[in-house]
């Protein structure tokens, strides 16, 4: 997902700036506490939804959910659920009683259940969700509704286990005013009806994470892409945008051709691409993407790394911003939708690989210089953020689940992503995530789980990097310091590196690169300690000294002063990561 800008949100230890995401502010000394798949897990759901003439609330709502037992003995299924009016609740035909707070329903079981046990369970309910539906105008002044869940907000219009390991396949039956289009999740399936109410059904046999179940209720266009290579590509935007979501969704045929390519065959029966309402810039639901309302406007309330983001793509001749969330949603569907994050500390794993893809996907169709612009600029928005606030991408600690959206997620975890593929070579890179992919799809996975994909397709090492990159915080300043003694034939030349953050050191291989009469020559340095000493012959006194320059690694690199002439001091005074 994408966030909008200028949100401005205080949450515990989050916070924000004018940028892609939230920030976090302060730590917390608690771990978080997460809803846990232990005793029951949903199987499939099956949602039958009438809104009123007016599109404002539910005239009524059934939720046919079949459950698997996991305890060895179970008497009540814990469902989260909002504050909706229940009308009835029956477990496999028998009536049942419940037990409700604000934001759970339990089922008391008329007969204690056994593992292995699957139970049916149909709720009826009616009234206006409090969240997770948003009845809004659209761009036309039209009503609209629009399921917008993440991270944990399915459960005010669904009873549901409303958290990303509880994946279930779902259907839905969507009664609306004729004169309204429904998308959903999934297949389209029928659409029967009169003159007055239409009744449109849609399956998704696939299990998906419950944050991306939704439906879209609009007066919009439908518009078919001629495209369908990969898939039912498909548009749905206000009447205001029909013209302009064909040239502003190009890029959607070519990022699902690239994926399919790169990481493995689209997931989905079908992509609807939706300009509709979401609190985000966009939301991955599977196979119905939600794009918030202002996507097309001439600048637009999406933030996305790639340097001047209201510049055109050269390829497609729209905003790089769009480009960018376009290709990350669309990632999304491969990386959080179809293989999911097990826990919240796991969220890297959806956002920054959606980052990374979308970056991939620009350094695929608009070039290298693109592609270097993105990475930079996502750079400077994680060592914004990290100024602020220092703490690993594996969060365990942040309670308010809105401050998980931050560069901690989205670029610093792209950034490692793109580490490990210069560290591990784009074969075994590519081969990693692939088997990563397939080993996890329509499930879910874990941090090990990627390393241990990573590792197995390189043949090498990687829990150092994970620890320090994944499970610790912050990234390396450096400070190169270098002298040389003069020779006829060559030159003698030490160098040392300094780390200047707190914590412990990065020991990432750091490439160097001096200028000698003119000719570049290279060497590398293996850092063992915050500081690193390392001598080198060089063909003639060196002029100029770069750390990384080719952008490998996420580092600053940072000025410093000596009062010595020799040994010579390297300085640079940029952030960028060249």
């Amino acid at each position: 997902m994408k966030m909008k800008k200028n949100t401005v949100k205080l949450m515990g230890r989050a916070c924000s700036i004018t940028a892609l995401l939230l920030f976090a502010v302060g730590p917390l000394l608690a771990q978080r506490t997460e809803r846990a798949v232990t005793t029951w897990r949903p199987l499939h759901y099956d949602i039958d939804i009438a809104f009123d003439d007016q599109i404002t609330e539910f005239k009524s709502a059934r939720a046919q959910i079949i459950v698997e037992v996991l305890a060895a003995s179970l008497t009540k299924i814990d469902f989260d659920f909002g504050e909706m009016p229940i009308d009835s609740v029956v477990v496999s035909g028998e009536p049942a009683r419940t037990e409700r707070t604000a934001e759970t329903l339990n089922v008391v079981l008329p007969h204690a259940a056994t593992r292995g046990q699957k139970l049916d369970v149909t709720i009826t309910y009616h009234g206006h969700p409090k969240d997770g539906m948003v009845f809004a105008k659209d761009r036309d002044g039209n009503q609209s509704a629009t399921g917008d869940n993440w991270p944990n907000r399915v459960h005010y219009w669904i009873p549901s286990l409303d958290h990303p390991s509880a994946k279930a396949s779902v259907s839905f039956t969507v009664s609306a005013p004729q004169r309204y289009e429904v998308i959903a999740n999934g297949k389209f399936v029928t659409l029967t009806g009169n003159a007055a109410t239409s009744h449109w059904k849609f399956d998704e046999p696939k299990p998906i994470p419950p944050y991306c179940m939704i439906i879209t209720v609009n007066q919009g266009a439908i518009i078919n892409s001629p495209d369908k290579s990969v898939t039912n590509l498909m548009f749905n935007v206000p009447q205001h945008d029909r013209d302009y979501a064909p040239k502003g969704f190009s890029p959607a045929a070519p990022a699902l051709t690239y994926f399919s390519q790169v990481v493995a065959p689209y997931p989905y029966e079908k992509l609807a691409l939706i300009v509709g309402a979401t609190r985000f810039g966009g939301m991955e639901n599977s196979s119905a993407i939600v794009f918030t309302s202002t996507l097309f406007d001439q600048k637009g309330s999406v933030s996305a790394p790639l340097g001047n983001a209201n510049d055109n793509s050269s390829r497609f001749g729209i905003p790089q911003r769009i480009e960018s969330v376009v290709a990350h949603e669309i990632a999304h569907q491969w990386f959080g939708d179809s293989v999911t994050e097990s826990t919240w500390a796991d969220l890297w794993l959806s956002e920054g690989f959606a980052t990374y893809f979308a970056g991939l996907f620009v350094q695929k169709h608009d070039g290298e210089d693109a592609f270097r612009a993105y990475m930079n600029d996502a750079a400077q928005r994680y060592f914004t953020f990290e100024k602020q606030a220092s703490f690993p991408i594996h969060d365990t600690e942040t309670k308010d689940l809105m401050g998980m959206l931050n560069p901690n997620n989205y670029e610093k975890g792209a950034w490692v992503l793109h580490m490990l593929r210069m560290r591990l070579g784009d074969e075994a890179f590519f081969k990693g995530l692939r088997d990563y992919y397939n080993a996890h799809k329509e499930a879910n996975a874990t941090t090990e789980d990627l390393r241990t994909a990573l590792e197995k397709s390189s043949g090498k090492d990687l829990k150092q990097f994970f620890a320090r990159w994944i499970y610790g915080a912050g990234h390396p300043r450096y400070e190169l310091q270098w002298g040389s003694m003069e020779r006829r034939a060559a030159t003698s030349v030490w160098l040392k590196l300094n780390q200047l953050q707190s914590g412990e050191a990065f020991l990432d291989p750091v490439p160097v690169e001096f200028v000698v009469n003119g000719k570049v020559e290279k060497t590398t340095i293996y850092p063992t300690a915050k500081s690193t000493t390392k001598m080198i012959r060089l063909t003639g006194n060196p002029t100029s000294v770069k750390i990384d320059p080719q952008g490998t690694l996420l580092k600053e690199v940072v000025s410093s002063q000596t009062a010595n002439a020799k040994p010579r001091l390297f300085i640079s005074r940029t952030c960028d990561t060249n």
